[in-house]
């Protein structure tokens, strides 16, 4: 007695295909079907970055007219910063302010 079997009696019982073989087509698909997935995900995605980069090009316009008011009120603070000293325009009057800096020796007249 032999135990070898013999080819044509199980090789009719055999499907065509081996088990890795079957094994390696379903992973193959379930490859395929989540990287069509993640092209979806990664599709949307780009779209809403378009998006929001639309919607930050719109207020660049915005951005730079608040610049240009900021840098205005910049400009007349240091202004009238600088002639604080002076006093009110159109009185006559000299501006009296607080001086932190107290000396002990008398003005000069």
């Amino acid at each position: 007695m032999s135990l070898s079997r013999p080819s044509n009696v199980f090789d009719a019982l055999e499907p065509d295909e081996s088990f890795f073989d079957r094994e390696k087509a379903k992973l193959i698909e379930e490859i395929s079907t989540n990287f069509e997935e993640l092209m979806g995900h990664t599709n949307v995605l780009n779209r809403k970055l378009e998006e929001v980069f639309g919607v930050g090009k719109e207020f660049t316009t915005v951005a730079a007219l608040w610049g240009k008011f900021s840098d205005l009120i910049k400009e007349q603070q240091t202004e009238l910063a600088q002639s604080a000293d002076i006093g009110v325009p159109g009185t006559g009057s000299t501006n009296f302010v607080a001086n932190p800096i107290k000396t002990n020796q008398p003005e000069k007249r």
